[in-house]
């Protein structure tokens, strides 16, 4: 009797994003069952190690094993699209390794790989970072990025960006390196006040006090700019398997994950490069000061007129 083919096998450093952003969601997914690795292997006649290989990224995904746990993790029916995508994907990553991700749920697969991630690296040049957004910024932008949708959206949509926060309260927290154009700071997001409290909880983490994140600030008078792209960027170095490092990229419309190594050197380099050519402490104190005062008098200014 012939045998069934053999899967290729893919070394785990070759797995791309697909494979990761997979497991993170069935990992996420078992979780809210509250079901250990061992009850999920129960369910698909599999052992714990594999279950945990799965949700790393390491093993090849069984479309069978996928699709059983899917439906016993009562994933909502909604979200099979995203299942669909990831696992088309991974058929076709073997030598791809960049995963371009258009659906409407791209910015949770990132936080997902956040919460997977020793180190994030963040390059951004319009706005704060997720990660360091207090709730009225992130309402503004969602406002902005969504201007139909209902409260009710725009609320899950901010819960999701300060749900990204909580990271910093565990004691496995990852370390957490940005760079911001200094219009990121002048660019009076949501009115001055707004502004003001967004540079001041942005300050809380340039200082030194929070050694576990480093805030670098591009001036406006540097040529570091030039190398600077214009699009966020965000470098991920993950701790648990699958793919080591991963390197997403914001688009207007959506986002891409990529894992090839060159590609993921050239980002590095980059990011490194900026990181040197930025203010850091304690000068991006003196620059952070400089802005929330500007805001200040901004917003000194509108009560003024609103008094008259």
């Amino acid at each position: 009797m012939a045998s069934a083919p053999a899967q290729q096998q893919v070394p785990a450093q070759s797995r791309g994003a697909a494979s990761r952003l997979l497991g993170d969601f069935l990992r996420l997914a078992r979780k809210d069952q509250g079901l250990t690795l061992q009850e999920a292997a129960l369910l698909i006649r599999g052992s714990s190690s594999k279950i945990s290989r799965l949700e790393r990224g390491e093993s090849p995904a069984k479309e069978r094993d996928v699709w059983d746990l899917v439906r016993h993790y009562k994933v909502p029916e909604e979200k099979f699209d995203d299942v669909h995508g990831l696992l088309r994907q991974i058929r076709t990553e073997t030598k791809g390794h960049r995963y371009s991700d258009v659906t409407p749920g791209f910015l949770r697969r990132l936080i997902s790989l956040e919460g997977s991630a020793s180190r994030i690296f963040v390059y951004e040049n319009h706005v704060v970072p997720g990660l360091l957004q207090i709730k009225d910024y992130a309402r503004v932008l969602v406002k902005a990025a969504m201007p139909t949708a209902d409260e009710a959206t725009v609320d899950r949509y901010v819960r999701d960006r300060m749900d990204r926060a909580e990271l910093f309260r565990s004691p496995q927290r990852p370390e957490l390196v940005v760079v911001l154009d200094e219009g990121v700071l002048r660019r009076q997001v949501g009115g001055p006040t707004v502004m003001r409290r967004q540079l001041e909880h942005l300050r809380k983490f340039a200082d030194m006090g929070e050694a576990h994140v480093s805030v670098g600030i591009l001036p406006f008078e540097d040529d570091g700019t030039s190398l600077a792209p214009s699009f966020p960027v965000t470098h991920l170095r993950m701790q648990d398997g699958g793919p080591s490092e991963i390197v997403y990229v914001e688009l207007m419309e959506s986002a891409e994950y990529v894992t090839e190594p060159g590609k993921v050197d050239q980002y590095r380099t980059m990011l490194t490069e900026l990181m040197h050519k930025a203010v850091a402490y304690p000068r991006n104190l003196d620059l952070l000061g400089e802005c929330i005062e500007r805001s200040v008098s901004l917003e000194r200014k509108r009560a003024s007129g609103s008094a008259t």
